[in-house]
């Protein structure tokens, strides 16, 4: 039985075979810990890891001394909000993030409201987009973090970073941003934000590893580290280090380096391609978020008057989704597409398409053919 077409590439991508050719030889003859510092073992991993650092750090133009390793993106997120919330504490208690903010990082604001920090859940218009003048508005004396979703994990919808960086550095604010859909995808500079995330296995990396990057401008960003015991990354985060799932992002940031562009350009062809016949085709179709500032091979469609969960089963050739991985089965409407303005029917008459880099142009004409297929049929039972 041969695979669905792999659709799905907002909540994971496959390694690269370069990738893995990489990681190889550090699961069997160079499987030192990098902490050993006394015998050769130690040395090679404790080399590859420093490569590593220095290729994720050239993948967002940073310093490979404020890339901190970590199992991922959640962890790096628990990391930079409850590390810098509970270091900086003293200064105030307010933070402010989005209302279209990955779960990860809306489920730590909620376990930081339980500690007693305030946490302002800014709306964004209806293509997504959130409004600066209304953060400049929203943050206050006692406001220690801002925090904005670089480009969104449902819709792709990418956020005006730039402007917001500057009112969060007028207000002497730290700017956190989850840029994980963002890093290795579209160009993303350290300088554009004080707080980072990074996780390889949404750019051809593997699954279990990730970094926080802490930059170093003003105000001076101190983090509470969150898991405790050996002291590695500087104190940050103990444990030891995941040298082959490091040596796999340094690999996978390096081929970024090198194929960001060419590649956004060929994804944003094909989905294009993809949307454009299915809008012709299926009136009545929309696409949720903007269309003029999103991730190239992100689309996030809605049939009127039809249901995601049950037009998904029906397009079991395709791997899709009806949005983030990290709510699937949870039976909610996206929280990501309610914001947008959405009614629950509209939320959930929606799927997401994620492009990657082993899509090709047959694979999205199949799609198309299929799409158009079985929503004709679904609205044919149901055509109110």
């Amino acid at each position: 039985m041969s695979k669905p077409i792999y659709l799905d590439n907002n909540a994971t991508t496959s390694v690269d075979e370069r990738v893995l050719e990489a990681m190889m030889p550090f699961f069997s003859q160079e499987f030192g810990n990098a902490s050993s510092r006394t015998h050769a073992y130690g040395w090679v991993a404790d080399e590859a890891v420093a490569q590593a650092r220095e290729q994720v750090a050239a993948l967002i133009g940073g310093e490979p001394d404020r890339v901190i390793f970590t199992s991922g993106a959640t962890e790096a997120i628990n990391l930079a909000l409850k590390g810098l919330a509970r270091a900086h504490a003293r200064k105030g208690r307010h933070i402010v993030v989005t209302q279209t903010e990955h779960m990860a990082v809306l489920d730590v604001c909620r376990s930081l409201e339980r500690d007693g920090f305030e946490i302002t859940y800014l709306p964004v218009n209806q293509a997504g987009i959130l409004d600066v003048r209304l953060l400049q508005e929203t943050i206050r004396s006692d406001t220690i973090l801002v925090g904005v979703i670089w480009a969104n994990n449902e819709t792709g919808v990418i956020q005006p970073i730039d402007e917001i960086a500057e009112v969060a550095r007028s207000k002497r604010c730290v700017l956190f941003s989850d840029s994980t859909q963002a890093v290795g995808r579209i160009p993303v500079s350290a300088n554009q934000a004080d707080l980072l995330t990074v996780s390889a296995h949404k750019f051809y990396g593997p699954k279990g590893v990730g970094a926080l990057y802490l930059g170093g401008g003003r105000p001076v960003i101190r983090l509470t580290p969150q898991i405790d015991g050996g002291g590695q990354e500087s104190g940050r985060r103990g444990g030891t280090l995941n040298t082959p799932g490091i040596v796999g992002l340094g690999k996978a940031a390096e081929i970024a380096v090198q194929e960001l562009e060419s590649e956004g350009r060929r994804m944003a062809q094909l989905r294009d391609r993809l949307e454009t016949t299915i809008i012709e085709r299926l009136e009545g179709t929309r696409v949720n978020g903007s269309r003029s500032s999103r991730l190239s091979g992100t689309t996030n469609l809605r049939f009127p008057g039809l249901s995601s969960a049950k037009l998904i089963p029906e397009l079991h050739e395709l791997a899709v989704s009806a949005g983030s991985a990290c709510s699937s089965g949870s039976g909610r409407p996206s929280h990501v597409l309610k914001a947008l303005g959405l009614t629950d029917e509209e939320a959930g008459a929606s799927i997401r398409i994620g492009l990657g880099r082993f899509t090709t142009k047959a694979e999205i004409d199949r799609a198309i053919d299929l799409i158009i297929d079985k929503v004709e049929a679904q609205w044919t039972l149901s055509p109110s």
